[in-house]
């Protein structure tokens, strides 16, 4: 049996969505925010049927498209974006503009961080710019540049008189729902969270500084949480993600080591939630899945379905930051030797060319898939699922993790009624 884990490298394309999808949650996360997305009349059309937002239900997004005569310098860029902003100003009035920057603006070597100060300045308000474009590995690094970006305008000092205690500040944007859930459970805990990353509104950004203890919610989120150690210098938790049962616990467990508060009850907990997801861990015991990689939240995923007795033949990540990933990395590897099962294979920037022969080799039962694959893998008779279906569902903490087995059983389900 294998012990120690497997890592492997190829040289594939990004088959991913491109991050400027970000804006589809984050413009419903930052509630008064508006977000402007500067690029050609591609990014519009991929904007337009990613979101499913049509033009005249005034969503808190724009796109600034991008010209012939933007792209050959003949139009004024500053004048062209004031302009714009200003509009958004007068028919919105945003407490914030977010800039997102697209491949166009990277190509032509457009000066955003140049521009938005002088806008600000004139507008009287705030503009941040996130290259949110797709030279990125995956597309939810989008939300990964945004929170960046976030962290430069959050104060460093707190005027209360309690500013000297350390603080929690969890990063990582998730429905309201889910973060009431997260802050109930730390709360049974004796631990109070001091702010969100993003937060609900952008006035009520956290304070950051060297008092402040930070952990994040999502795997995709290396780049802030890179942004917060060296800029705001705040203290990283390394810890598993709060996705399943397992995770979750062992995620309050190390939030709970470092405000040196004793766990309470929650081994329990955690069995409580396994003892409710016993009808679905049955159905999926000794299936075997193949993760070909898109979303980045791949080694969470994958560790949670051995824990419920699936087999992991491959998981396929587009990019693996190993220092932040170093605790989920970890449970990963105690898991398998817990479920006595050999470690899976990890390869970063699979070739899809390559993962559909091995795909013909294991014959998994699922396959996790990006959505321009599924149909041509379903038509040769592999069950998929989209792995961005994983990305908008509520999938954090204890109560969800009955979500995550309900999207990964649906084609198994499906299926097996269809050949009965």
């Amino acid at each position: 049996m294998n012990t120690q884990l497997n890592f492997e490298c190829e040289t594939g394309n990004y088959h991913t969505f491109c991050p400027i999808s970000c804006v589809a949650w984050l413009y419903q996360k930052i509630e008064d925010s508006f977000f402007l997305v500067i690029g050609t009349k591609t990014c519009g059309y991929f904007l337009q049927n990613a979101l499913g937002v049509m033009i005249f239900a005034e969503p808190r997004y724009a796109m600034a498209e991008l010209e012939e005569s933007d792209i050959s310098a003949q139009l004024n860029d500053f004048k062209e974006l004031k302009r714009l902003c200003l509009q958004i100003k007068q028919n919105r009035n945003p407490s914030v503009i977010i800039w997102i920057g697209t491949c166009t603006t990277e190509i032509i070597k457009m000066d955003l961080e140049g521009l938005a100060p002088r806008i600000e300045l004139d507008l009287k308000i705030p503009i941040v710019v996130a290259r949110a474009n797709g030279l990125d590995y995956a597309f939810t690094q989008g939300e990964d540049t945004v929170l960046a970006a976030l962290v430069h305008r959050c104060t460093r000092q707190n005027t209360s008189s309690n500013s000297t205690r350390n603080k929690l500040v969890l990063f990582g944007s998730v429905s309201n729902t889910v973060a009431n859930q997260l802050t109930i459970e730390l709360q049974k805990q004796n631990i109070q969270i001091d702010g969100w990353l993003p937060s609900q509104n952008y006035i009520d950004l956290p304070t950051l500084n060297s008092n402040v203890y930070v952990c994040g919610i999502n795997p995709f989120l290396s780049r802030t949480a890179t942004t917060l150690m060296r800029r705001r210098k705040c203290k990283l938790i390394g810890a598993p993600f709060p996705i399943g049962p397992d995770g979750t616990r062992q995620w309050i467990e190390k939030i709970c080591d470092t405000f040196k508060q004793k766990p309470i009850h929650l081994v329990e907990r955690e069995q409580q939630i396994w003892a409710q997801l016993q009808e679905y861990c049955d159905l999926v015991k000794n299936k075997s899945v193949f993760f070909m990689g898109d979303n980045l939240l791949e080694i969470s995923l994958a560790r949670f379905l051995i824990r419920c007795g699936m087999i992991v033949n491959e998981i396929g990540i587009p990019y693996l930051d190993k220092r932040f990933q170093a605790s989920e990395l970890q449970l990963l590897k105690q898991t398998c030797q817990q479920m006595q099962c050999s470690l899976p294979r990890i390869v970063e920037k699979p070739d899809n060319y390559n993962q559909i022969q091995r795909i013909h080799e294991f014959q998994p039962d699922l396959v996790i898939t990006g959505m321009g694959l599924a149909n041509p893998l379903e038509s040769r008779g592999i069950n998929t699922k989209w792995s961005v279906e994983f990305t908008f569902a509520q999938i954090h903490g204890f109560f969800n993790a009955s979500d995550i087995l309900e999207l990964v059983t649906r084609p198994l389900r499906r299926n097996s009624k269809i050949f009965k």
